[in-house]
């Protein structure tokens, strides 16, 4: 089993938190159906999101931590080493939303495939005449280092923009209706 990222109530009444009904995502579904040539993995994230109100958030944990620049940030590991619940409250959500959003808007010219290059290249571009630029350059090679397995092999990340799109757009709706995400492992 994975992590899922799933949309629940906020603040939560008594013991445990209501999921929120999926008719709240129901119009995710129409993202794929307006758009024919959206890319197979983005259409099956939206239609998922519209059935459950919950994403499948595994896969997405290290570019987000990378992106972030935290570790754990969709399993919610800030609240549960302060023995809370593991969730993300609405402005956590707008958080996430707002680093992805940002990114998205970074990595427009260089095509729909996100890869781990590509992800360097926006970073680099973003941290480039910063105040502390060359401080947090050093900083992102070691992250982008630390991500590489033994043998010095970049991870395998196949996302698109559109994908991307999608999984910013259900954190933005959490934080706009006023939600919150439990990290369910």
């Amino acid at each position: 089993m994975g992590l899922d990222n799933v949309a629940v109530q906020w603040p939560r009444t008594g013991r445990f938190y209501d999921p929120v009904a999926p008719a709240e995502f129901v119009d995710f579904e129409a993202m794929a159906d307006s758009n024919p040539t959206m890319p197979g993995p983005a259409a099956a994230l939206a239609d998922h999101i519209a059935k459950t109100g919950t994403v499948r958030a595994t896969s997405y944990s290290e570019l987000v931590d990378l992106l972030l620049g935290l570790g754990g940030v969709l399993y919610a590991t800030d609240a549960s080493a302060e023995d809370e619940d593991p969730v993300l409250d609405p402005d956590q959500c707008a958080w996430v939303a707002g680093g992805l959003e940002r990114f998205l808007a970074g990595h427009r010219d260089h095509g729909e495939e996100v890869t781990f290059e590509s992800v360097g290249a926006v970073m680099r571009k973003a941290l480039e005449g910063t105040r502390l630029a060359e401080q947090q350059l050093r900083w992102l090679d070691g992250r982008l280092d630390a991500l590489r397995d033994e043998s010095g092999e970049p991870p395998q990340w196949s996302f698109t923009l559109t994908e991307l799109t999608v999984l910013a757009a259900f954190y933005r709706r959490c934080a706009d209706r006023g939600f919150a995400v439990y990290a369910d492992f």
